[in-house]
């Protein structure tokens, strides 16, 4: 049986409504496609302080979540991912890419043009929508 891992990811929008993205390093598993910041939630640790956490461990900035952005099950040929993602914003510090190649803030109309991992996908085609 496949493990299934509980991730939350971050959409955090700035005053251009603008959403930051992040590539994941070549070192990283699906590596080179790029993602909504974030990671795994621990035992017993609630999606929004597994959230908080991650993004300040990853991109040394603080932020306040808002509502919950979508909430999938996508099955990878390893492993199955739970992914929620939460609507952020930074109250904190800026972002910096400790642990992806690189972080970029576009607008909605142009995410399409990034090659997404598979998980991130339904966020984003919820975000295109959302304009």
């Amino acid at each position: 049986m496949k493990k299934t891992v509980k991730v939350v990811a971050a959409i955090i929008e700035n005053d251009q409504n603008e959403i930051l993205c992040a590539l994941r390093s070549p070192h990283m598993a699906i590596p080179n496609m790029w993602e909504f910041p974030g990671g795994k939630v621990e035992p017993n640790e609630d999606i929004f302080t597994a959230l908080k956490r991650e993004i300040e461990e990853e991109l040394h900035c603080e932020i306040e979540t808002k509502e919950l952005h979508n909430d999938i099950v996508h099955e990878y040929e390893t492993f199955i991912i739970n992914l929620i993602a939460i609507k952020c914003k930074i109250i904190g510090g800026t972002p910096l890419p400790t642990e992806h190649s690189k972080l970029i803030w576009l607008k909605r109309e142009n995410l399409a043009s990034l090659v997404w991992a598979p998980a991130d996908i339904p966020a984003v085609e919820l975000l295109i929508q959302e304009k």
